[in-house]
């Protein structure tokens, strides 16, 4: 069922998508007089369809292979490589007929209406919940490093006050892509010292590899907030609003230090010294082959008090400019992203995911806002994807175009079609590989 539920908010969110960014392109085609003969939610392979009808002269339908979508306009080379129609004369209602900067504004219809839909939800969904954060003033014992943190020479209690020489009010900001994407500068306060902390440039082939929380994570007290029933820290008869300030002995005063006092003790007893109502108690417990205060097989006894988060709300107008900067602020991550690419800085199995990993995004338990949050991450990516000049994407067609533009006359119709047969064979490519490189990761998990 789990399964289901995650290709089901896959293909929901994917379909949105596709005939989203399929409209833009039929809607542009249409108010320039362009006939479009097909439109169509995944692919008709073949010519196999799993529905479709015709309406008005359109061919709408769905097809059994779900790699996207597209619109069939009349007089134009495309993945369909359906050139028959170009041996006759052109006619007025084709794609071939139209002026370049109206095929330019057809090819980039698509692009459009994903950019437009991303900042829509992002802005509806400021709207509606605001924007939640953590202060970075709430943050008070600082940072703890995880393995990535520890490398580049974070230490525990290290408090970082900014990000590039800007000081930060959003705890966030630490773990944002004007971070992880690396060649960036960490100012910490260590001990009323203050550090530079320099963040190299490929540190997201560690963070692919060994997530977020092995970067930094806020230092946390012994308080517990909540103890799970039937966990060895429940046995022992640990409560909320405890402190656990030694273990055997040896005085703790933060969760990080806990965990290393406990990790000692893995498949054993200890003695806990807890402030109860500002009164000491000593409880015996049983600590699990991991080292926590869990149940036998695994998982956490109990939770910890963590920083208090602030929502700021916004009005209708007040919204928009604050989703659209989340909107935009994914696409730039995206471009970011492709440029470490390109420039080697990150390998491409570490940076490239798929419809596997996309599902996994979306999880097992149906959370609408999650599933509209990604749904507009997807929509800024795949307009940032479909820019790119490669043949077969809108982004090809587009530089073909600009070419034509500068020119003052059209590429030749074999080129665009070699054109297309090397892009569609570089897509088919990066498929295989982000399918092979989702299956690879899924395994070694």
């Amino acid at each position: 069922m789990n399964i289901v539920i995650m290709v089901g908010q896959l293909l929901l969110g994917l379909s949105i998508l596709v005939i989203l960014h399929e409209l833009g392109h039929f809607l542009a085609a249409r108010a320039f007089g362009i006939k479009v003969e097909k439109f169509y939610l995944f692919f008709d392979a073949w010519n196999f369809s799993l529905v479709k009808f015709n309406f008005k002269g359109v061919e709408y339908g769905i097809g059994w292979l779900p790699l996207g979508g597209y619109v069939k306009i009349a007089g134009m080379i495309d993945e369909s490589m359906d050139t028959d129609q170009l041996a006759g004369e052109p006619q007025s209602w084709e794609f071939r007929s139209k002026p370049a900067w109206q095929r330019l504004i057809v090819m980039m219809g698509g692009i459009i209406v994903n950019v437009i839909l991303g900042i829509f939800i992002f802005w509806m969904l400021t709207l509606k919940y605001g924007e939640t954060y953590v202060p970075n003033d709430n943050v008070k014992y600082g940072i703890v490093p995880g393995k990535i943190g520890t490398r580049i020479g974070l230490v525990a209690g290290d408090k970082i006050v900014a990000v590039n020489g800007k000081k930060i009010e959003h705890y966030e900001d630490i773990i944002s892509p004007k971070v992880l994407m690396g060649n960036s500068q960490l100012t910490v306060n260590r001990n009323g010292e203050e550090k530079i902390i320099q963040v190299p440039g490929n540190i997201l082939n560690d963070i692919s590899d060994l997530g977020i929380s092995a970067f930094v994570t806020p230092r946390l007290s012994t308080v517990i907030d909540s103890v799970n029933a039937g966990s060895y820290a429940h046995k022992a008869g640990l409560k909320k609003g405890d402190a656990v300030t030694a273990v055997n002995g040896k005085p703790v005063q933060f969760l990080d230090q806990l965990q290393a006092q406990l990790g000692q003790f893995k498949n054993k007893s200890a003695t806990l010294t807890v402030n109860r109502s500002g009164q000491p108690i000593q409880l015996n417990t049983q600590v699990n082959k991991f080292g926590v205060l869990g149940f036998a097989d695994g998982g956490f006894g109990i939770a910890p008090e963590t920083p208090g988060t602030k929502t700021e709300k916004y009005g209708f107008a007040e919204s928009l400019p604050v989703g659209a900067s989340r909107a935009w602020g994914t696409f730039s991550a995206n471009a970011q992203g492709l440029g470490k690419l390109f420039k080697g800085e990150v390998r491409a199995d570490k940076a490239l995911s798929g419809p596997v990993a996309m599902a996994q995004m979306f999880g097992s338990t149906i959370d609408w806002v999650k599933f509209w949050s990604l749904v507009g991450l997807l929509s800024m990516a795949l307009a940032l994807m479909n820019l790119l000049p490669i043949p077969a994407l809108d982004g090809g067609h587009a530089l073909f175009l600009i070419i034509e533009m500068i020119k003052g006359k059209p590429l030749s119709d074999k080129f665009l079609e070699r054109a297309q047969l090397v892009g569609f064979v570089i897509l088919i490519s990066l498929m295989v590989f982000v399918f092979g490189n989702d299956i690879t990761k899924l395994f070694k998990k």
